[in-house]
């Protein structure tokens, strides 16, 4: 609710201030207010429409695009905000000239509806502004009734106070007044930062930094006055991520710094090129000392590794999809070219492996064309189904077909699995059978143990992990930075073209004195000073 009323009011006063100083103006020109207070209903419908239609929109999509919805919404708030309290900070001091420049050049076309339409410009804006930024504190906000009340209360707050400096009834130092209250919505933005990089993670958009940092659940308990303030005002949860904690500081700081840095302290328009610059090269050094230092993470698998069964290990040689398994045992090594057509991108134990699978008939030179029961039962370990001992006595004639299929995982040209398998086909016929008999016989020649896989590729698994949390300090946070540092290093090169010649006139008019007595903007111009 604090949130909201402050947002009400401070919003709503930037409006009423602008409507009475065009006000102010028009009825000391003598032009009639009623096209301009139709401008300012227009806008208000208008503003009040947006944050109807995009509540309304919201709602009608799937759970995972309102998410997204939200926080696009938190985004434009943030930046609405920012814009707001940085261009009050710098004009804050002319409002009331600029809008008086304003009203002259539009009564100067001769008719007051060009009057009617910059009101209507200027409440729009600021209605549009409240709609969004509201609408981003109600999603984050825990009761939405409360979070209502206090924007209606702010907003009304704003309107009685407005119309009393109006009036001259109400003296208010409007430059503390926005100089606090854009301090305390720096810290709102920036709960609504947490609140964006939240829903963009819950929609998908976000999956790095996901570590938790801190449990603040003994600082904001549920249902308490500091869990309230801390998570309800704040928008700071209770569990802030590691990428939420980052965009909260290179958001409140910066923002924080510019808020509240004193005028004195200001360089000149002069320098104003050169500190930019000086920004921009810390930034682009920090960007590039961040890309460098930090490391890449990733595991690599050993090329060799152990197997069981006829083989004692294999080696592999990947380039690209294609490779060499060399396997070694029994004094013997053997070596298989695997071809591109081979090659596959599967999931392994888990984890996301280039697989290498051939298969390919085997010699059965060496196999007996004659069986006997007893053979049989050493083969297979049983009498096969479908031959009984007392009817089908044997000998059998033997007929062999072998298929031979090796496998290979890798990761990152490591060994992850390999295996070989053999499948025989055996045809039995005579030996008192009716008819011929098929069998299957499957074999494991060699293998990688199923210990050693799982191990592998939950060393893959965990680094994979670590390398993710790493580009976000490696990749995403340079990237960050230098697009700051372009942005100040643009600004600097746009200020120097801009900066205005030195001159020795002397001004016609003391700055120093106010407006005349009877002015009805004296006491808005000189609060705002």
């Amino acid at each position: 609710m604090l949130a909201t009323l402050v947002i009400g009011l401070r919003e709503g006063l930037e409006a009423t201030l602008i409507v009475g100083i065009i006000a102010a103006f028009l009825r000391r020109n003598r032009v009639p207010l009623a096209p301009m207070w139709l401008g300012v209903g227009v806008a208000v419908v208008l503003s009040v429409a947006v944050g109807f239609g995009l509540q309304v929109v919201e709602r009608a999509l799937p759970q995972a695009q309102q998410e997204g919805m939200e926080a696009i919404i938190g985004i434009v708030a943030v930046v609405f905000v920012t814009g707001m309290i940085v261009w009050m900070r710098t004009h804050a001091r002319t409002l009331t000239k600029e809008l008086e420049a304003s009203a002259t050049e539009a009564l100067g076309r001769g008719t007051a509806w060009a009057l009617a339409g910059m009101a209507f410009l200027a409440v729009l804006k600021e209605g549009f502004e409240t709609a969004v930024f509201l609408l981003a504190t109600f999603q984050a906000s825990s009761d939405t009734g409360l979070a209502a009340l206090g924007a209606v209360i702010g907003i009304a707050g704003a309107v009685v106070i407005g119309y009393g400096i109006y009036t001259g009834g109400v003296r208010l130092n409007l430059s503390k007044f926005f100089t606090g209250t854009g301090v305390f919505l720096v810290f709102v933005a920036g709960g609504l930062v947490l609140t964006v990089l939240r829903r963009a993670h819950e929609a998908g958009w976000i999956v790095i930094g996901q570590q938790r940092t801190v449990d603040l659940s003994w600082l904001a308990p549920n249902g308490s006055v500091q869990g309230a303030l801390v998570t309800g005002v704040l928008g700071i949860p209770p569990d802030p991520r590691v990428i939420e904690v980052l965009g909260w500081v290179l958001y409140v700081v910066p923002v924080l710094a510019i808020s509240l840095w004193p005028r004195a302290w200001r360089p000149s328009r002069a320098r104003v090129p050169a500190v930019r610059f000086g920004i921009a090269g810390v930034l682009a050094v920090a960007a590039a000392a961040l890309a460098i230092a930090v490391p890449t993470g990733g595991a690599d698998l050993p090329r060799t590794t152990a197997v069981t069964g006829d083989a004692t290990s294999v080696t592999a040689s990947v380039d690209g999809a294609t490779g060499v398994l060399r396997t070694s045992g029994s004094g013997q090594e053997a070596r298989l070219a695997l071809p591109a057509s081979a090659h596959r991108r599967v999931t392994r134990a888990g984890v996301t492996a280039d697989r290498w699978r051939l298969t390919e008939d085997a010699t059965a030179a060496q196999r007996p064309t004659s069986l006997t029961l007893d053979d049989l039962v050493d083969l297979f370990g049983r009498v096969p189904v479908g031959i009984s001992p007392s009817t089908n006595p044997g000998p059998f004639t033997a007929r062999w077909s072998v298929r031979d299929t090796v496998s290979l995982w890798t990761v990152r040209g490591g060994v992850l699995d390999a295996s070989r398998a053999e499948r025989t086909v055996l045809t039995l016929s005579g030996g008192g059978l009716p008819s011929a008999r098929t069998t299957t016989l499957d074999r494991t020649v060699w293998s990688v143990p199923n210990a050693t896989v799982q191990r592998s590729a939950a060393a893959v698994a965990a680094a994979d992990t670590r390398s993710a949390e790493l580009l976000l300090w490696k990749a995403w946070l340079p990237i960050a930075l230098g697009v700051a540092a372009a942005a100040q290093a643009l600004l600097a090169l746009r200020d120097r073209r801009h900066r205005p010649e030195p001159t020795t006139t002397t001004p016609e008019t003391d700055p120093s004195r106010g407006p005349p007595a009877d002015d009805p903007t004296r006491s808005t111009e000189y609060a705002l000073r």
